[in-house]
């Protein structure tokens, strides 16, 4: 036999065995889809509760602040003084007459849902209430639109 040199071959097409099919691509999307379907829930759902948990621990830091204005100036700031006296030295009754200096807090911070705490002295049950409103901002409500208090810690 003879062999024919230099010539050229048409190329051949070969299947890529390793590609997905649509169908595959398909019942992968539905699986994934099944699988967020069913997690996520879950997880949205726990952002309200984190929430939660930061405020209680903003309001164990101002409480901190508070025991220790307090015990610089033999009392707790007024109700009209509020928790700025924690950051900037008060004016007013009572006297902060051993305020220190730099404050007891670098900034007053806002509960998650981004509302003022709520600070009355003296308080309805001791000697100062401090409320976070919750997510609704107005007082009462229930889940994560309940009142957060420093009782509830």
């Amino acid at each position: 036999m003879f062999k024919l040199r230099n010539r050229k071959q048409a190329p051949s097409f070969k299947k890529n065995k390793a590609a997905f099919t649509l169908l595959e691509l398909m019942v992968v999307l539905v699986i994934l889809g099944a699988l967020i379907g069913l997690v996520a829930p879950n997880i949205l759902g726990r952002s309200d509760d984190a929430k939660v948990s930061v405020a209680k621990t903003q309001i164990r830091n101002l409480m901190a602040g508070l025991d220790l204005y307090k015990l610089d100036n033999g009392q707790y700031p007024s109700t009209s003084q509020g928790l700025e006296a924690l950051v900037t030295k008060p004016s007013g009754f009572p006297e902060a007459k051993n305020w220190k200096q730099g404050g007891y807090l670098q900034k007053l911070p806002q509960d998650p849902w981004g509302n003022d705490f709520l600070y009355v002295s003296p308080g309805s049950d001791g000697a100062y209430d401090l409320i976070s409103l919750g997510a609704d901002g107005r007082e009462g409500g229930s889940d994560d639109s309940e009142d957060i208090s420093k009782e509830d810690l």
